[in-house]
């Protein structure tokens, strides 16, 4: 069973991810943010490195798709191949950061590797204010995020808005994270997973 959770900067995908995979005994996929060498170049110069970065994305995501796939193991996934080509890639063609020739390229690729892939069992998207994401980026504190402009964290959350509305690729759980804390109270996380629980016995 394939799992994927698909929200904003911020919004906490990687701590439920790590936090599912613990209670479901799931394997994690995380964000290859660490070893990305394109990050720290992108947020200084975003019109120089968008393109390099979104590329570098697709391939890592495509790879842990086909390998999702193959192992046959119980997976989730944290963020998915679609929100870099519906969210992240538009917004930056649409910013002006990158430009037609890259982003059509960009788009050739895409849709090449989304016709040999399928989307996860279960998504799960984390909805979440502003307020909420900055907050919580502050929080973390990686230097490279620090730049993220309020501007640049709308024109994404309108971009997953508009996403998760047309979601068609299986079954969507919607978790509105403003006022749950899954860290330090059980039962936030608790109800998440009893939402999950009805969800995959849904899937059966």
């Amino acid at each position: 069973m394939h799992v994927a959770i698909a929200g904003n900067i911020g919004a906490g995908k990687t701590t439920l991810t790590k936090s599912l995979a613990k209670h479901y005994k799931w394997e994690a996929q995380l964000e290859d943010v660490v070893d990305n060498p394109y990050l720290d170049d992108f947020y200084n110069q975003m019109e120089r490195w968008s393109f390099n970065l979104q590329v570098y994305f697709l391939n890592s995501r495509f790879r842990q798709v086909l390998q999702i796939r193959e192992s046959g193991k119980e997976i989730i996934q944290d963020r998915t191949i679609y929100e870099d080509a519906h969210i992240f890639a538009p917004n930056l063609h649409a910013m002006g950061l990158m430009t037609n020739r890259d982003f059509e390229n960009y788009k050739t690729l895409f849709n090449l590797m989304e016709s040999l892939v399928k989307g996860p069992d279960l998504l799960i998207y984390l909805r979440s204010s502003i307020p909420n994401l900055v907050n919580q980026i502050h929080k973390r504190g990686r230097d490279y995020e620090n730049t993220i402009s309020i501007d640049y964290l709308s024109r994404l959350n309108e971009r997953y808005e508009a996403w998760i509305h047309g979601y068609d690729k299986g079954k969507l759980l919607i978790v509105d994270v403003d006022n749950l804390d899954f860290v330090d109270q059980p039962e936030d996380l608790g109800s998440i997973i009893n939402k999950i629980d009805a969800e995959i016995h849904g899937l059966f």
